[in-house]
Parts: structure tokens; C-alpha cells; sequence
């Protein structure tokens, strides 16, 4: 939760930079301007407020996606209110869970379940990744070194024995290495290189690959969308 707290005021300060005018400017999400990434942060940290208190995490699909649009158009000021209020609750949730609670499982959106003790580091992925989605200077490469290597560890575990995924074996200059991807089926898998962060933004579609290649040259794999 500290390292959360951290990274929520890391955007908030950065975000504060912006006016009424760029807040309503394109994201680096398709579709999405900078008001909709601060809109959704800001209903994220409610819906986690639900699953942390044994409710379900959004009314509805069409709820969800109907309060990111309403709150996209808003001032600046109050948009950082909002992230920030909510940032509060959710914190102040968290701190009231008994250290013996953290250990169950709770629901998320379309029937994912996880324990409650990775909520935060789901959080976490939410506010890190968002602030470089806001296009406001942020970028993969600013990423803390130990959030790009947990988020890979996350994104490979969540593609391991995934079929639309061709078997993967990823490195590092650093000599880390992680495999992902549908079991091989007779040969080796697809060898592919990058740093870290380069390896993490490719993974979590922030890149078609920037900064990624195969050890032949060869085009990357198509990752199926989060």
C-alpha cells in the first residue's frame, strides 16, 4: 500500500501539470482522452473499494463504462479531486481489513477471482500503467524496476498455458528470463529480447514491440488483448 501511495501521488503530481484543455486532448489509448484515463483510475479505486468489501466490483458493464464517460469531460481540478478521494477511500479500506482477511479470495470483473492480498498490486498495475497511458511524459522506461519485473511475472503467468499465445521464452541483458505462452508442441519456442520495461510494454500491449525482438529476426507473435 506505501508503494501504491507512492505511485498514486507520482500521477497526481504529474497530471497536475495539466490544463482543462490537454485533460481533454487524446490519450495514448485509442479513443480515450487524458479525462478518461483520469475518469476510470478514479471509478477503479471505487470498484476495488467493492471487492474489498465483499461487493460486486461494478453494477454492470454498461455501468462502468457509462461512469468513465460521464466524469472524461471534467475540469482538471476536479478530476485530481476525484483520483485522489478515492485513492483515500480505497487506502482506508485496505486499513481496516484484519491481517487473517487478506488470505481470501474475492471476485473482480467477468468472474476473475484472485486472494484479496493482490488487490493492492492490482491497484498498483492500474496507476503505473495509466500514467503512461495519460501521455504526459511518463513513459515505460520510467517505470520502477521492481514494478516492470512483478508486472511481467504477472503478465506471464497470466498468458502461461494460454493457446492463443505461440510458446514464448523471454530474456533480458540482465539475464532474466520468463516462459509463457500455449505448452510447445514439438519445437523450441519463440526466443524474444528486450529490456525489461521494453519486454513489459509489449506483454501489456502498450507497444506492438518497441524495443522487443526475435533472437531470427522474425515478426513477434500477436498477443491477445488483457
Amino acid at each position: 500500500m506505501a508503494t501504491l501511495r507512492a505511485a498514486t501521488d507520482r500521477l497526481l503530481d504529474n497530471a497536475a501539470r495539466l490544463g482543462d484543455d490537454a485533460v481533454r486532448a487524446p490519450s495514448a489509448l485509442p479513443g480515450w482522452t487524458r479525462g478518461h484515463v483520469l475518469s476510470h483510475l478514479a471509478r477503479n479505486a471505487d470498484a476495488l473499494v467493492n471487492v474489498l468489501s465483499g461487493r460486486p466490483m461494478y453494477a454492470s458493464a454498461e455501468a462502468r463504462d457509462a461512469d468513465i464517460e460521464a466524469g472524461a469531460p471534467r475540469p482538471l481540478a476536479e478530476q485530481l479531486d476525484d483520483v485522489r478521494a478515492t485513492a483515500d477511500r480505497l487506502a482506508g479500506t485496505a486499513a481496516d481489513i484484519p491481517a487473517d482477511g487478506w488470505s481470501a479470495r474475492c471476485e473482480l470483473r467477468n468472474g476473475v477471482t484472485d486472494v484479496m492480498a493482490r488487490i493492492p498490486f492490482r491497484r498498483l498495475v492500474e496507476v503505473e500503467l495509466h500514467h503512461v497511458d495519460l501521455d504526459a511524459g511518463y513513459t515505460l522506461d520510467r517505470l520502477p524496476e521492481e514494478f516492470v519485473t512483478r508486472e511481467i511475472d504477472f503478465l506471464t503467468a497470466r498468458f502461461a498455458g494460454d493457446e492463443r499465445v505461440t510458446p514464448l521464452s523471454l530474456s533480458a541483458p540482465d539475464g532474466s528470463t520468463w516462459t509463457t505462452g500455449a505448452p510447445p508442441s514439438g519445437g523450441d519456442p519463440v526466443r524474444v529480447t528486450g529490456a525489461p520495461y521494453a519486454l513489459m510494454g509489449w506483454l501489456a500491449g502498450r507497444t506492438t514491440g518497441t524495443g522487443v525482438r526475435t533472437e531470427n529476426g522474425a515478426a513477434l507473435p500477436t498477443l491477445p488483448p488483457l
